[in-house]
């Protein structure tokens, strides 16, 4: 009976152990460290993960985990303010700000809607700028700052952690908001978008300034860098010249090597921007292969981490994007071969092919597939080619061609969108979307002294754990009210106005008076952190943070400190 009453108890006692909940690990207990490196491969689905684990494995029988596996250990609730469903500007806003936000806000506080609102919201702050992780370990505990990613620079994931606006395609906003937020190290996309203005700001400051440069870029000696290619986004790896831009790995090791002479130590944002990308255009190729050459950023994070000692890594997805399926209705049994072989042979992106397709005269055809895919057109799969709108050098007459056939289904006005269909036809991948996804994403972390954040966590959770690693951890909402105050308020006992802006669509200076003293006046223009001083406007501060207009609600964000010049 006793021995009975033993084995029930241990019984008990294991079955507690089993279901009892693990405590998630609360920001207090995080060990702070002196770097944090955050990776977001945009709009990776955890099949997107799998699929590039199978053909890393295919291809390389050596090989049959990727860098991140060791350091999976949880999942992450990602969505916008009011909808499960959300873009990369308010996903990435929370990890950044700790505050979900609407479809198309840069770390800014969302607009209420009370019906839908997944978290409640407070109305008075709709529009109000908010501090992100970066500012504020530049601002309190004066680290190198960086930025790393494949799209243009003032896309949304680098704009989130580095510029404001409730608008994310307003890059004439964003813009110069990254630049006069004196990030150490940026690099990118967007050679375009980089005015005569900012690049002259920049090398006031003493930056290195590289445009299409890549041996510039890596031979340079200095520790503040821009270095931008292509004119916005830059090419996908599987299209990519290595003799012109460099790799995304390339990239961080680059930024990690600068960033780190910071004895203060460093933040760093690294983006695979484009696996989203080519998730939108379901093309499971170019899917793959970019979220490979991101996992070989990961591992020189993880290599300097654990090298360093005192260095933080997080790698998580913004948001799903394409519904992508290993295996779809089309595929019954299949084999390692029936699942990645023909993946495998693809050399090219759907946009590099119909950059191929558009180049060649329509009698390379066949050549241009044999060579970059490993198959031929059938006759069919030919005349559906010759039905897009968009391929150039097709011998049908473009008012004849037609979206009827015997493979429809394959037609795409787009060239790219047929590329797209035609190879994941071959496959067994499914898609059900060509937009974003509401599962919830993959979590993997390195922490020197073991504060991982394992198990599910809201996005809200990770911005806390993250603020934590670097002792920012209830600072954010701190700093928003300090550096970005409405001007009604900070200006309240002056007088001010508006001055128009010279174009139209420019934003307007802010001109504030000290009514007693007509010497102490203030000119403020937005998106800068520069501030002119007196009547003349002949004296500047710089400042540490930037200033934000929101024309909704006609309102400068601001510094309470300014106040002080009128004084």
């Amino acid at each position: 009976m006793f021995i009975l009453m033993k084995k029930q108890n241990l019984f008990l006692l294991l079955l507690l152990v089993a279901v009892w909940p693990v405590r998630a690990l609360e920001p207090e207990q995080v060990k702070p460290v002196k770097n944090l490196i955050l990776m977001i491969p945009d709009g990776t689905s955890l099949a997107t993960v799998s699929a590039a684990r199978w053909y890393q494995w295919y291809l390389h029988p050596d090989k049959p985990k990727l860098a991140i596996d060791p350091y999976l250990c949880g999942t992450v609730r990602t969505h916008s303010s009011n909808d499960p469903i959300g873009d990369s500007a308010p996903t990435t806003s929370c990890y950044m700000t700790g505050y979900p936000s609407r479809a198309g806000y840069v770390a800014t506080y969302p607009v209420s809607d009370p019906e839908n609102d997944i978290y409640p919201t407070d109305p008075s702050r709709a529009y109000q700028p908010l501090t992100t992780i970066l500012e504020a370990a530049k601002f309190l505990k004066q680290k190198a700052t960086g930025l790393v990613c494949t799209c243009e620079f003032p896309h949304a994931t680098p704009a989130d952690c580095s510029a404001h606006s409730y608008a994310r395609g307003r890059y004439d906003w964003i813009a110069p908001q990254m630049v006069h937020n004196d990030l150490d190290v940026v690099i990118g996309g967007g050679v375009s978008l980089l005015s005569e203005a900012d690049e002259l700001y920049l090398k006031a400051n003493g930056y290195g300034i590289y445009r299409n440069d890549l041996e510039g870029m890596r031979s340079y000696t200095g520790n503040r860098m821009w270095a931008l290619y292509n004119e916005k986004d830059m090419a996908y790896d599987l299209d990519r010249d290595a003799s012109k831009e460099p790799s995304i790995e390339e990239m961080t090791r680059k930024a990690i090597e600068k960033l780190s002479q910071n004895e203060n130590g460093f933040f760093l944002m690294v983006e695979g921007s484009k696996v989203d990308w080519a998730a939108h255009a379901n093309d499971p190729a170019a899917m793959i292969t970019e979220f490979l050459a991101f996992d070989h950023a990961c591992q020189a994070a993880f290599e300097f981490a654990r090298q360093n000692g005192e260095t933080a890594v997080v790698i998580v997805p913004d948001h799903g994007n394409s519904g992508i399926s290993l295996g779809s209705h089309t595929c019954g049994h299949t084999t390692k071969d029936g699942l990645m072989q023909v993946v495998s042979q693809v050399k090219l992106t759907a946009e590099g092919f119909a950059g191929k397709l558009n180049s060649e005269p329509a009698s390379a055809v066949q050549q241009i597939f044999r060579e970059y895919a490993g198959f031929e057109l059938t006759d069919e799969e030919l005349n559906t080619l010759y039905q897009c709108k968009s391929y150039k050098n097709s011998p049908v007459p473009e008012a004849e061609r037609s979206d009827k056939g015997a493979l429809a289904s394959l037609y795409s006005s787009s060239l790219n969108g047929f590329v797209a269909k035609l190879i994941t036809s071959k496959t067994c991948f499914g898609f059900t979307t060509g937009g974003h996804t509401a599962e919830e994403v993959f979590l993997a972390a390195y922490h020197p002294a073991g504060s991982l954040p394992a198990g599910m966590h809201t996005n809200i959770e990770l911005n806390h754990y993250m603020a934590a690693t670097l002792g920012l951890h209830g600072r954010l909402d701190e700093l928003t009210a300090v550096n970005f105050a409405p001007h009604t308020e900070v200006f309240k006992d002056y007088a001010y106005e508006m001055v128009a802006p010279a174009e139209e669509k420019g934003s307007p200076t802010l001109v504030v008076k000290n009514r007693k003293d007509r010497k102490k006046q203030l000119s403020i223009t937005p998106n800068t952190n520069i501030v002119k001083l007196g009547r003349k406007a002949d004296e500047e501060v710089k400042l540490s943070s930037v200033i934000v207009y929101v024309d909704v609600n006609n309102t400068f964000y601001l510094p309470q400190s300014l106040a002080d010049y009128l004084k």
